[in-house]
């Protein structure tokens, strides 16, 4: 998989554009979660097809953010501070590594400095919201439908395919 940046590092996989590209090919399925997608794919590879043909794509694209709950100066504090804590044991840590004088009073020292600023920069960023953002919430990127596209050199034995696949009894988890 290659991550993009707009300074253009990495390097894309053999056969992959390097810059954004719509995808091509024929469609040979359409799924309305990614799973069901996935698992078109993956019997697409347990039959032995060249899975390298086929590209999911998402379509209807919506950001759906969930809201997990209500933020309150306890809970920003109690997240700054445990967060701050483990930057603080990490720098103690390599500071305990480094230096000659006391691993754990380096640990200690790093693990306190970690929590003092984690509660500081928790305080500062929650007071300058000024109310406006109240909860916590978590975002994710989702389709309305995935449609399995396939090259045309081969799309054909990829419906076939799929067509079997659909005509399977859904198995039963127990």
């Amino acid at each position: 998989m290659m991550v993009s940046s707009p300074f253009g590092g990495g390097r894309a996989p053999q056969g992959l554009p390097r810059l954004p590209t719509p995808p091509t090919g024929w469609p040979i399925g359409s799924y309305a979660t990614y799973g069901e997608a996935q698992q078109a794919v993956d019997f697409l590879a347990e039959s032995e097809f060249s899975v390298s043909d086929v590209t999911i794509v998402g379509v209807d694209l919506m950001l759906v953010e969930r809201v997990i709950g209500r933020l309150s100066w306890g809970r920003v504090l109690g997240t700054g501070a445990v967060s701050g804590a483990w930057f603080g044991l990490f720098a103690g840590l390599l500071l305990g590594l480094f230096v000659n004088q006391g691993f754990a009073l380096q640990l200690l020292t790093g693990l306190v400095l970690g929590v003092l600023s984690g509660l500081m920069f928790a305080a500062i960023g929650y007071s300058m919201s000024r109310g406006r953002r109240d909860f916590s919430s978590a975002s994710q990127l989702v389709a309305g439908r995935y449609d399995v596209l396939c090259q045309p050199r081969s799309a054909e034995q990829a419906r076939e395919l799929l067509a079997k696949l659909a005509l399977k009894p859904p198995s039963v988890n127990p």
